[in-house]
């Protein structure tokens, strides 16, 4: 069953958002990337640790389970087919009937295989632009057998280095083709975009919100299938987004002015949370050690809106183990969101309100509320 997100573009007036943040506060909900669990390959370094299994990853989760750091509430996320698969769901399926932690997304690995070279579902060779089409297909299949609540699509390889080398109408028009197949194939799955302005790909095919919001529409446009139909016509987003913190950092975007243009159209499907240097390459550090003023801004607006998706963790954690890092990021994300909760909303909506009157003094509240 789809989630209505609907909820998110209602747009209040002030007496109508005085009585929403009366009522709602941010109730976080989290969910990991499987991947991390085990170390990535770097150009530049050996790995750090020993590389895991998908049973040694799981056995991590059992203890942040047993260890009270996460309830039967946490969600993981994983790639089809290397990390979560046809033979292995069942290891993933007793973790669910033991501790009621079930996967919230399966995305498609469509940026690692030596084939999507020059793309995966933009890719100008049709047997490999198949290939992409095929294992997304087969990534919605699970996806629906396991009940998740979405599948994150990330065109990692998507993309160019030199302008003069590729004809951007038809890079675009194959990507939103093959993903609408892909899509009415295994009808219901909702789909959400993570946009990234570049890395591995000098530039990705989709860098920011805006083009991932206006791909999202596009893509919606050329959906066929009868029960996709149905559902947009019921109002509900069938493309929804997946931004990440780090990434619209790297792309100089304001993080909170992101989310409530992603939440004015319904669309904030789920959130990658992390810290990065700004126009920096992609660090996955943990939340809270890089740009917090951004992320506290923004879990402002996602209180403001009413944001009620998970808070999912994207990180790299290379040289601490995975399970001080998990810790390490509920904790910060956690207190954030406690200060953010407990901010005099009254006070900075009547100020909001009148600007001219109220000079300085909503900076004076927020700062009083850090501090």
């Amino acid at each position: 069953m789809l989630r209505d997100l609907s909820y998110q573009k209602i747009v209040r007036n002030k007496e109508e958002l005085l009585n929403h943040v009366k009522s709602f506060k941010i109730e976080p909900k989290f969910s990991a990337g499987i991947w991390y669990f085990s170390p990535a390959a770097s150009r530049f370094h050996e790995k750090y640790k020993e590389d895991k299994t998908i049973e040694e990853r799981l056995d991590i989760v059992y203890r942040l389970y047993d260890n009270k750091v996460v309830d039967g509430s946490f969600r993981l996320e994983a790639h089809y087919p290397n990390e979560i698969n046809w033979d292995n769901i069942d290891i993933y399926r007793s973790l669910r009937k033991e501790t009621g932690i079930r996967v919230l997304t399966i995305v498609p690995n469509l940026f690692y295989d030596r084939d999507f070279e020059f793309g995966s579902l933009s890719n100008p060779y049709e047997h490999v632009r198949k290939k992409a089409i095929g294992r997304t297909i087969e990534t919605f299949k699970i996806n629906k057998e396991l009940d998740t609540n979405f599948a994150i699509v990330w065109p990692g390889i998507d993309g160019y280095e030199n302008p003069f080398e590729v004809n951007f109408f038809m890079m675009w028009k194959r990507f939103e083709e093959g993903l609408a197949e892909a899509m009415d194939a295994v009808p219901g799955t909702r789909v959400a975009i993570e946009p990234k302005p570049y890395e591995p790909r000098g530039n990705n095919i989709y860098r920011n919100t805006a083009d991932a919001l206006n791909m999202a529409k596009r893509v919606e446009k050329l959906l066929k299938n009868e029960e996709n139909q149905k559902l947009l016509d019921k109002g509900y987003i069938l493309v929804g987004l997946n931004p990440e913190f780090g990434h619209v950092l790297m792309g100089y975007e304001d993080y909170p002015y992101s989310l409530a243009s992603i939440m004015y159209e319904g669309r904030l499907a789920h959130l990658h949370l992390n810290s990065n240097p700004a126009g920096n390459y992609d660090q996955d550090l943990n939340v809270g050690v890089l740009g917090w003023q951004q992320m506290y801004a923004g879990l402002f607006v996602l209180r403001m809106y009413g944001y009620r998706e998970y808070f999912g963790i994207d990180i790299n954690p290379e040289r601490m183990p995975v399970e001080i890092a998990i810790e390490n990021n509920i904790i910060a994300l956690k207190k954030m969101i406690e200060k953010i909760n407990t901010l005099d909303y009254e006070e900075i909506i009547e100020k909001i309100d009148d600007p001219k009157n109220n000079r300085g003094l909503i900076e004076r509240l927020i700062v009083r509320n850090l501090l």
